[in-house]
């Protein structure tokens, strides 16, 4: 997560997208300081946000949106360190 948090900090990092995530980084680092592990973080946070999103734009939308994940996940958008291979 410091990697993300140093993005916070270039240039282009203006705007609601940049707010809204360090917000969600500094309640991580709240959790992870009262010992919650980063696996159940990351998993109450995927829950929280598909459902939020489920709320707002429908099961349909949603899971048309989340389709395209594993591709993304596999061409390493998601990925902050990489390890050779």
């Amino acid at each position: 997560m410091r990697s993300v948090r140093r993005m916070l900090h270039s240039p282009q990092s203006d705007g609601p997208k940049h707010a809204a995530l360090k917000y969600i980084l500094d309640a991580w680092e709240e959790a992870l300081h009262d010992g919650i592990e980063p696996e159940m973080l990351a998993i109450a946070a995927l829950f929280a946000a598909l459902a939020d999103l489920i709320g707002v734009y429908g099961e349909d939308a949603v899971a048309k949106m989340t389709n395209g994940l594993s591709r993304r996940i596999h061409h390493g958008e998601f990925t902050l360190k990489r390890t050779p291979q």
